[in-house]
C-alpha cells in the first residue's frame, strides 16, 4: 500500500513539474478568477497572459485568439498543446489531470451539491450580466445616462436574484464554507460573484450567508492571488 502510495504522489508530482500551462485572462473576469483561483489551490505554475476584453473593442476578437478560442471568450487553458476553454470545463480538467489538492469531495451526492451552487452561479446568474450582455443593453438607449442606469439596473437584478437562490441553498450546505469545511470547487464561484455584486452595488444585508463565506475565503492564500487587484493587467 505505501509503496503505490508513493508512487501515485510521485506521478502526480511528476506531471505537475512536466506540463507547461498557460491561462488567457483577463483581471475582472469571472470565469478566469475562477481558474487562477483553482490552479493556485493545487500549487500549479503558469504563465499569465493577459486579453484585454475592453481595448480596440476587444483583444478576444482578434483573429490570433478567436482561431484559439472561437467563443471569443476567457479564459482559455492550455496545457501543453491541449486547449481548453470555458471555466467549468477547464475547473473539471484540472480536477482529473491534477488530482492533487482535490476540489471535489469524493462522494457522488456532495459532488452534487458542489456542482449545484456552482451551477447556480456559474450557469444562472454571471452570464446574464456578463459583459457581452451589458453591452448589448446598451446599445438599446440612445443617453450615456440611460445606458448606465439600465445597464446597472439589469446587472443588480440578476445578481440578487441568483443570490437569493444561493443564500437559500448556503443556509443548509455551508459549514465553514460553502460545502462543508473544506474547500471546493462551489467556494471559487463565490468571490467573483459578490466582487460583481458590489461594483453594481447590491445590497448584501440580504445574504449574510454568502457575505460570511466570502469574508473568510479572502484571507486564503490561493484566493487572496487570484484577486484581480493582483494580476499583471490589473487596472
Amino acid at each position: 500500500q505505501s509503496t503505490w502510495g508513493f508512487l501515485f504522489v510521485f506521478c502526480a508530482f511528476s506531471i505537475i513539474m512536466s506540463s507547461q500551462i498557460a491561462l488567457y485572462s483577463y483581471w475582472r473576469s469571472s470565469c478566469s478568477w475562477r481558474v487562477r483561483i483553482a490552479l493556485n489551490f493545487k500549487g500549479l505554475q503558469y504563465e499569465y497572459r493577459a486579453v484585454n476584453l475592453v481595448k480596440d473593442g476587444g483583444e478576444q476578437y482578434k483573429s490570433e485568439y478567436s482561431t484559439l478560442n472561437p467563443s471569443q471568450t476567457v479564459p482559455t487553458l492550455v496545457v501543453d498543446s491541449f486547449v481548453i476553454s470555458q471555466s467549468a470545463a477547464i475547473l473539471e480538467y484540472l480536477e482529473e489531470k491534477f488530482p492533487e489538492n482535490p476540489l471535489l469531495p469524493k462522494d457522488p451526492e456532495t459532488r452534487a451539491i458542489v456542482r449545484r451552487i456552482c451551477a447556480i452561479v456559474g450557469s444562472d446568474t454571471q452570464p446574464v450580466q456578463n459583459l457581452r450582455v451589458l453591452k448589448k443593453i446598451r446599445t438599446l438607449f440612445s443617453t450615456t445616462e440611460e445606458q448606465d442606469a439600465q445597464q446597472n439596473e439589469w446587472a443588480r437584478y440578476w445578481i440578487s436574484s441568483g443570490f437569493t437562490a444561493l443564500e437559500q441553498v448556503l443556509v443548509k450546505t455551508s459549514g465553514k464554507y460553502a460545502v462543508g469545511d473544506q474547500i471546493t470547487l462551489a467556494d471559487l464561484f463565490i468571490p467573483p460573484q459578490v466582487y460583481n455584486a458590489e461594483r453594481y452595488k447590491v445590497d448584501m444585508s440580504a445574504f449574510p450567508t454568502i457575505v460570511r463565506i466570502n469574508s473568510t475565503l479572502s484571507t486564503e492564500p490561493a484566493f487572496e492571488a487570484a484577486h484581480p487587484t493582483k494580476q499583471p493587467d490589473a487596472q
